[in-house]
C-alpha cells in the first residue's frame, strides 16, 4: 500500500468519471467527482469501477477501495454545439490572446464593436488580452492596424475538448492517464 495515497485527505482523491464509451465526460474542466459522490454512484449501482486508489474507506460496516476512475453505465450524448460563455471563448482560442498570443489579463474583443451594430456571438467576438484591446478600441478591425492570429468560429464540443487537453489540470493520478489521452496520436 502506497503510504502518501493512505495519508492524503479524501477531498483530494476524486475520480475521474469516464462516459460509457471510457471517454471522459469533459476535458476541461476534467470530469471529476468528489469521494462520496463517485462511492454513492457505486453503490447505486450507476457506475463501474474501472481504477482505484491504494486507499480503503471504511464504514462500521464494509470497506472498499476508493476509486480513482469510474464509469457511467449510460451513456450520456455530449452537446453538439456548446453554449457560448466567456470561459468556451476562451478555450476555443487556448488562452491566449487572438492579435499578439499573450496569455495575461485576458478578456474579449468585439470584432465588429458593440457601438457600430456588433453582435455578441462566436463569430463576432475573439479573446484579446487587456493591453490589445484598449489599443483596438472601438475600430474596426480593418482601421486598426492590427492582425488576428484565427478568425472567429463556432467551435464543436469535440473542439474544445481537444483544446482542453492542452491544459491539464494541477493534479493527475497515474490511473487517470489511460483514459485521458488514449485517443492522440502515437508515434512511430
Amino acid at each position: 500500500m502506497n503510504f502518501l495515497e493512505q495519508n492524503l485527505s479524501l477531498e483530494k482523491c476524486p475520480a475521474l468519471v469516464l462516459n460509457a464509451d471510457y471517454r471522459p465526460l469533459s476535458y476541461y474542466p476534467l470530469s471529476l467527482w468528489s469521494w462520496q459522490d463517485s462511492v454513492k454512484s457505486v453503490f447505486l449501482d450507476r457506475v463501474n469501477i474501472v481504477s482505484n486508489y491504494d486507499r480503503i474507506i471504511r464504514s462500521p460496516s464494509f470497506n472498499m477501495k476508493l476509486p480513482s476512475v469510474i464509469a457511467l453505465k449510460s451513456f450520456i450524448k455530449p452537446q453538439s454545439n456548446p453554449s457560448f460563455t466567456r470561459f468556451n471563448v476562451f478555450l476555443r482560442d487556448r488562452f491566449s490572446c487572438q492579435y499578439c498570443g499573450s496569455s495575461e489579463e485576458l478578456t474579449f474583443d468585439h470584432l465588429l464593436p458593440r457601438s457600430k451594430g456588433g453582435k455578441t456571438n462566436w463569430d463576432n467576438v475573439v479573446t484579446a488580452c487587456s493591453t490589445c484591446n484598449v489599443k483596438k478600441g472601438g475600430r474596426l478591425l480593418k482601421h486598426s492596424e492590427m492582425m488576428l492570429n484565427q478568425e472567429p468560429y463556432q467551435p464543436t464540443t469535440e473542439d474544445l475538448h481537444k483544446n482542453g487537453k492542452h491544459f491539464p489540470p494541477n493534479f493527475l493520478h497515474k490511473s487517470w492517464m489511460d483514459y485521458l489521452y488514449w485517443d492522440v496520436e502515437l508515434e512511430a
